[in-house]
């Protein structure tokens, strides 16, 4: 059984004690469908005030994690809490608001009445005009429901589950279908609502966006925790760092790859783009095939870099 890869200076496992005054805290849950284990023996504790992001690769157990923590599914084991009591009961009063791909939107209303009923509905409500103003909606307040965009769509959602004040905010897959501009003014919106206090959960396969976003990352596959700390440290996890120059006259594939600690080889062009888990080594054996690099630049992995590289690796583990 693989345990999970927790990287230096991040959060330790979920125990009574750590768990006191937690947000969420899961203490090794099980869910399993028939023979697949969506979550597999997964403990994990979020603060207050945090940004994370969840991450993972289809099938990797996000969705089912989510619906665990909004007491939508029910874990075979193990035990998931919100503030210290049963999912249920943190969101009965009000302390949790949610934005789901799953199910749609009331049809034959309009955005303006629909965020009305979700603020009339909410145990600590804001001014309708507020949410509105918030999610970007005011001027298609009067539009029907069933009449929106996409990404229109996903702004009422996210108005919705900032109705009311509430101290934790999960956005699943929140700005699918938005444009460039939209996004942007979406996570400026997030930002806001962690800056005031607020814990923010949200899963996304845009991984600039946790990235840019996130104080923590969470990687998940198969239904288990592989990584779990900031950006900057899940980058350092993944230990491969990227190499990339440009080559005059012909290019010797065969010898590039038998390159010392190379990980990932591609050649677009005249352009050489490398992958090395020890990047000073690579370099002087480059130049040690009488190969002549222009533009030679050494960087860490980017996060999505960094991400394929541990999901990849853990891949490789399983029997």
């Amino acid at each position: 059984m693989t345990t999970a890869v927790t990287t230096t200076g991040t959060h330790p496992p979920t125990t009574a004690h750590a768990a006191a005054g937690a947000v969420v805290a899961f203490e090794r849950v099980t869910k399993a469908y028939g023979a697949v284990r969506a979550v597999d023996d997964l403990s994990l504790v979020l603060h207050p005030g945090e940004t994370v992001a969840l991450l993972g690769p289809n099938g990797a157990g996000k969705s089912t994690t989510l619906d665990l923590l909004l007491g939508l599914k029910r874990p075979d084991s193990g035990t998931v809490t919100l503030f210290g009591t049963a999912p249920r009961e943190a969101i009965v009063a009000g302390r949790v608001g949610a934005m789901l791909q799953s199910g749609g939107l009331m049809e034959g209303v309009t955005v303006a009445e629909l965020v009305r009923l979700a603020c009339d509905l909410h145990p600590r409500r804001y001014p309708v005009e507020e949410v509105l103003t918030r999610a970007g909606l005011t001027g298609i307040a009067d539009r029907k429901v069933d009449k929106l965009s996409g990404g229109q769509a996903q702004r009422v959602r996210f108005a919705l589950a900032t109705a009311g004040d509430s101290d934790l905010i999960v956005l699943d897959e929140p700005t699918t279908g938005m444009d460039v501009t939209t996004r942007q003014a979406f996570w400026s919106t997030v930002r806001e609502q962690a800056g005031q206090g607020r814990t923010v959960l949200f899963a996304t396969h845009y991984l600039e966006e946790a990235d840019a976003v996130a104080d923590r990352v969470l990687v998940l596959h198969r239904g288990r925790l592989l990584a779990d700390g900031t950006a900057a440290e899940i980058k350092a996890k993944a230990g491969a760092r990227r190499i990339r120059f440009d080559l005059d006259g012909g290019i010797d594939e065969a010898a590039l790859r038998g390159l010392p600690f190379l990980t990932a080889l591609d050649i677009s062009g005249r352009t050489v783009r490398i992958q090395s888990s020890d990047a000073d080594a690579t370099v002087y054996a480059l130049y040690r095939l009488g190969v002549h690099p222009r533009n030679l630049e050494v960087a860490g992995l980017g996060l999505e870099q960094a991400f394929v590289a541990i999901t990849e690796a853990e891949e490789a583990r399983q029997p």
